[in-house]
């Protein structure tokens, strides 16, 4: 525990500065991040069959491109050029019959990557984009996955009797779904009315709130079940006591993505 409480302050101390001031160094830091990501992604696969060496460099290219296409977007609607979607196919898919062993890649190798690349890169890419529109829109998305976190841990540990999904992670429970959905429902509204719109519609942003205070815990279990299929305990070690950079990001990044369908409303 103290281990864990420790990475967290340092996390804290590194990170706080870089959201507040933005910009290129935002940016740049959420960039390394996805790099990362995706070599997290791609270690757990190969804790099962080997990515052949220049499929790595393919997909590094590839989440370069749709991590950084539109690094200073201002607008809410988010737009990926064609032509790099085209070349994300043909660069993982055509190895996969040109290389003549299906041992070493094939294509549900082919679209493992493709999958991954597209679901971290535009993740990070909407992590980019909320910051460009607003801070405190960028604060609210991750007090909801914060908040909904630590009370779902903490209430699932002291009081936990009912398992969630013991085959995929073990230590959740029904307890903790539903007082971290409480708590964060709760924190995270407030936060909203306070510092984006005391004029929202309540029965509005309590939904918004529960929805992706669910869909962030449900995020957690969906990196949980990769993880236990590829048989590793953490992405990475790279913060000791938490895992890897996927470890931490797996509720905000599906928090991303159920924010697009409120985007234009907020």
């Amino acid at each position: 525990m103290t281990k864990r409480i420790v990475s967290a302050i340092v996390a804290l101390a590194i990170f706080v500065p870089i959201i507040i001031y933005g910009g290129i160094v935002f940016n740049i830091a959420v960039y390394l991040i996805s790099m990362l990501g995706l070599k997290e992604f791609i270690d757990a696969k190969n804790a099962k069959k080997p990515v052949p060496f220049f499929i790595n460099v393919i997909a590094y290219i590839f989440m370069t491109l749709i991590v950084l296409v539109d690094v200073n977007a201002l607008s809410t609607m988010y737009s990926l050029d064609y032509r790099v979607l085209a070349a994300l196919f043909i660069a993982f898919l055509l190895p996969a019959v040109l290389y003549h062993d299906a041992k070493k890649y094939n294509v549900t190798d082919a679209f493992y990557m493709i999958g991954g690349v597209l679901f971290l890169g535009i993740s990070m890419a909407l992590l980019i984009m909320v910051r460009n529109i607003d801070l405190n829109l960028f604060v609210f998305l991750f007090t909801i996955t914060i908040t909904t976190d630590i009370f779902a841990y903490v209430s699932g540990m002291l009081i936990g009797k009912h398992k969630l999904l013991t085959e995929i992670s073990p230590n959740k429970t029904w307890e903790g779904l539903i007082i971290g959905t409480i708590m964060g429902v709760f924190v995270s509204s407030t936060f909203y009315y306070t510092c984006i719109d005391p004029s929202a519609s309540l029965i509005g942003v309590v939904s918004f709130c529960a929805f992706l205070s669910l869909l962030g815990q449900f995020g957690d279990l969906i990196f949980s079940a990769i993880k236990r299929y590829f048989g590793i305990k953490d992405f990475s070690n790279i913060m000791p006591g938490h895992g890897g950079v996927l470890d931490r990001l797996d509720s905000i990044i599906f928090v991303l993505l159920g924010f697009t369908f409120f985007i234009t409303i907020i």
